[in-house]
């Protein structure tokens, strides 16, 4: 487990189902637009699907069709089902309030997402404590050499942050975040999602809500 008294030199936060309750939205566009082609995907899919970059799982869903259509085709009914729905995405339980507690004690943090610039923003819109987090990884990025479940968006963050990876507390709800997080040497809080055995046997922090991490923080700073 995480130590409680190890001083985060850095927070690093992915953004879908860590600090907004947008996955299950992205997994309705998903299967739905499969579903258009005739393919029905399960649970188990659409998991996998959580922490990738958007034409890294279309290419994955496109995979899974009786027959491919191509990730433009499949682009063109996925995403404005969930343009339609991410307006409604909530703040997952107590994220506004950690992002401000890390503001507030000067934590330096960074938003390390597979969105793109575009769908942040998007997204983002109708939480403006979001602002708080200056230092953001798109998947999109042009200096970004690979997505998740590759180490290179965490140790971008890091290096741009002025930080080692080592150093800092990373927060991811998937697996292929989470894997991500751990390659790149990072202290994971692996927040609801769940961890493979390897990912176990790598003993990352896993715990149910953000609220730990910021007790943790909390108790830390005091």
């Amino acid at each position: 487990m995480i130590a409680l008294n190890a001083s985060p030199a850095a927070c690093l936060f992915d953004l879908d189902g860590l600090l907004l309750d947008t996955e299950p939205l992205h997994g309705r566009g998903w299967a739905e637009a499969a579903a258009r082609f005739g393919a029905q995907l399960s649970q188990k899919q659409l998991l996998d699907l959580r922490g990738r970059r958007r034409h890294d799982c279309a290419e994955q869903v496109d995979a899974w069709l009786p027959q491919a259509v191509g990730k433009e085709a499949l682009l063109a009914v996925q995403q404005p089902i969930v343009r339609a729905l991410l307006p409604k995405a909530q703040a997952m339980p107590h994220a506004e309030t950690l992002v401000e507690h890390c503001a507030a004690c000067g934590v330096p943090m960074a938003l390390v997402t597979s969105s793109s610039r575009e769908a942040v923003a998007f997204k983002a819109a109708p939480h403006p404590w979001l602002e708080r987090i200056h230092q953001r990884i798109y998947g999109d990025d042009p200096d970004l050499k690979a997505g998740k479940p590759d180490p290179a968006p965490f140790l971008l963050a890091a290096a741009r942050l002025g930080v080692s990876a080592q150093d800092c507390w990373a927060m991811e709800d998937s697996q292929a975040g989470t894997a991500s997080a751990l390659a790149a040497g990072c202290r994971v809080w692996v927040v609801g999602g769940t961890l493979s055995d390897n990912e176990v046997s790598r003993n990352p922090s896993h715990v149910s809500d953000l609220g730990h991490v910021l007790a943790c923080l909390i108790s830390r700073d005091g």
